[in-house]
């Protein structure tokens, strides 16, 4: 058959069209394949921001900040991977102040934990919400410890999961390696850049929010005035890794994933390593409260956060939201970013004001890491606590230690 050359073109551009079209629902299913954020009801809150040409999983020279002012040296770009720049994500509430420059100079900051985002710490955190009641009380809001009439308070999600970029986005096992640098120096870039920030009153945060103010702190001395940590470490320390290498084995032992090595993502959601991502977060979950607490429940209860190849009736049944929400991939890079951090050394570069809350019976990270590193900080006060919820009495910390922490507020001019 024989065509014109006009009919040839509009031959071609027929298809080129449909091939846009396949490109476009590719890539709007890889973006659906986990959530942008945690608690659905709070979608409306979130906001985004990118940053182009940011590097990630390059080295970072502390000490000298320009050179990882767009990321670490030697880092990748996802546009050099042919996909859109680095997507962020955060949560602003509160009463901005302003310089004479506009300027806000009175932010405050929230770095998320390693499963959650910008909208699990509102929702835990924030005056009203569900999840006061199991951080025995507010911690943010008006009048409340870190009060919004007084502050601006920025809620903010982590490189590597939720509604920030992610393996799970598209680029799967090709996604750089990232690092918690990486995720702190990002969202700097997003306080700079997008919100306009000039100084942070305080950087806090639990478990790997907690680490993240630490980072903050060291990579930015004069950028933040006061820190509290809860629950995390300047160090993934041989208990801590082991815990997260089994439960990276876990989640690599599906047959799926075995058989994919990690490009899985041709497949419908439901015929994901799923079994592997159950498996793994049970690895967690058996350290996760006191044994204490654990050895008095009972059996029929307990099940229902232990893994089975073959589950019948409710067992590992609280398990499958988890392989529903979240991906293999994307929490395998979190591990892995995570494996060799250690800023031990750079914590004498902290000029901020600092109050470390810790569980003392936290069977993931150990007091005596906080320990040492509040040593390592000049005036840093350790102040810490135990709860039957071992590592999961983070979120209670600001109000089971309340004292200390509203002596500290005043002590740095927030009350």
């Amino acid at each position: 058959m024989k065509w014109s050359r006009k009919k040839l073109m509009e031959r071609l551009s027929f298809v080129l069209v449909i091939l846009v079209l396949l490109a476009s629902a590719a890539s709007v299913y890889a973006e659906q394949i986990t959530g942008l954020t945690a608690v659905p009801e709070l979608d409306s809150l979130k906001k985004y921001y990118v940053v182009p040409n940011f590097a990630i999983g390059g080295k970072y020279d502390f000490g000298n900040e320009a050179s990882y002012e767009f990321g670490g040296a030697g880092g990748v770009t996802l546009e050099s991977l042919g996909r859109e720049p680095l997507r962020l994500a955060y949560i602003a509430v509160g009463t901005p102040e302003r310089d004479k420059d506009g300027k806000i100079v009175n932010a405050v900051i929230v770095s998320s934990y390693y499963s959650g985002d910008s909208s699990n710490s509102y929702f835990f955190w924030y005056e009203g919400q569900k999840g006061n009641s199991f951080s025995e009380g507010p911690v943010v809001g008006p009048g409340q410890h870190i009060d919004t009439n007084k502050y601006y308070v920025i809620f903010l999600d982590a490189l590597g999961l939720w509604g920030t970029s992610k393996p799970s986005d598209g680029l799967g096992m090709k996604f750089p390696r990232y690092t918690l640098m990486d995720c702190v120096q990002a969202n700097y870039r997003l306080l700079k850049d997008e919100l306009k920030v000039a100084k942070v009153k305080l950087a806090t945060g639990v478990s790997m929010g907690a680490a993240q103010s630490y980072v903050m702190a060291a990579l930015h001395p004069d950028f933040v005035e006061a820190i509290m940590p809860i629950g995390g470490l300047t160090v993934n320390d041989p208990v801590a890794r082991w815990l997260f290498q089994l439960m990276t084995a876990a989640m690599q032992s599906d047959p799926v994933w075995q058989k994919t090595q990690g490009d899985y993502y041709s497949l419908p959601k439901d015929q994901h390593p799923n079994k592997g991502m159950m498996f793994g977060w049970s690895v967690l979950g058996q350290t996760g409260f006191s044994f204490d607490m654990r050895v008095k429940q009972k059996w029929d209860d307990v099940k229902k956060d232990v893994f089975y190849w073959n589950a019948k009736g409710d067992e590992g049944a609280a398990l499958v939201s988890k392989a529903k929400d979240y991906d293999v991939n994307d929490l395998l890079y979190r591990n892995w970013g995570m494996e060799a951090f250690d800023i031990n050394d750079q914590l004498g570069r902290i000029k901020a004001k600092t109050l470390i809350l810790h569980v003392k019976n936290d069977q993931w990270l150990r007091y005596i890491m906080a320990e040492q590193t509040a040593s390592k900080i000049q005036g840093a006060q350790l102040v810490g606590y135990e709860h039957p919820l071992a590592h999961y009495a983070i979120f209670r910390g600001p109000n089971i230690c309340k004292d200390a922490v509203l002596n500290f507020f005043k002590s740095i001019g927030m009350k």
